[in-house]
């Protein structure tokens, strides 16, 4: 537990930014919270300081990204297929499978010490769900969970019909967390042909765009959004 805790939370737009470029300043982010938590931890009580927090949403041009407990073969191009796509590829250090990021799509890294909000991460994992199912009733959609798997899902009640909306994949380490979720807004949901989407090969895949049948305001989603996480974990939340 932190000697002072900290509520306060940054709020980053990076707006469209190139996924290794995004991963390599959140990386930053997170291991100089993780040093200062060590550091803390050799120190005096009274010389220890607050661990910072920092809420950073961003889009990404067409890119797949594969956890590191997914199976590749669920990616279904090959290197031509990806140049034809203008997709790049990573294998990254998250939890989850394989899912797709593209513009007109709400991607969110949280970069926060837990301790100084509450050390549970199925905790965390569902209050960022509850912040996308709050998003989309504002809009006047129904979302929830399905049982065994994360994310944000539609027509929960029909299996046949259930379609997700928005994914998460998460690492964390010494409570401190980095990578996070992807809501569909805008997203082109033809590049999730090219993946089974988070290694579920009988589900759809939806964005909000779709279920509305019309162009939501993307900034006016992000504010919702961002609302919505600041009042579920208490964020005091300061923007530039």
């Amino acid at each position: 537990m932190n000697a002072v805790l900290n509520k306060q939370t940054k709020f980053i737009d990076l707006g469209l930014i190139d996924y290794q470029q995004a991963w390599d300043y959140q990386t930053d982010l997170f291991e100089k919270t993780v040093a200062l938590k060590i550091d803390n931890r050799k120190a005096d009580v009274t010389e220890q300081v607050s661990t910072p927090n920092y809420l950073i949403f961003c889009s990404h041009p067409h890119v797949y990204t594969l956890g590191k407990s997914g199976d590749q073969a669920h990616l279904l191009l090959d290197e031509k297929g990806l140049a034809d796509k203008q997709a790049s590829f990573y294998k990254i250090n998250r939890g989850g499978d394989i899912t797709y990021h593209g513009p007109g799509q709400i991607v969110g890294y949280p970069i926060l010490d837990l301790d100084n909000f509450f050390t549970d991460i199925h905790q965390y994992l569902r209050l960022l769900e509850e912040a996308v199912i709050l998003t989309l009733a504002d809009y006047g959609i129904t979302s929830g969970r399905i049982d065994g798997l994360t994310g944000v899902w539609i027509d929960i009640e029909n299996p046949d019909k259930a379609r997700k909306i928005c994914a998460l994949g998460v690492k964390s380490s010494r409570w401190v967390t980095m990578h996070g979720f992807a809501f569909n807004v805008l997203t082109d949901l033809n590049y999730f042909q090219n993946i089974v989407p988070c290694g579920i090969d009988d589900k759809a895949v939806t964005s909000l765009e779709f279920e509305l049948g019309k162009k939501p305001d993307l900034d006016k989603v992000q504010n919702k959004l961002k609302q919505h996480l600041a009042k579920l974990f208490e964020f005091d939340l300061i923007e530039d």
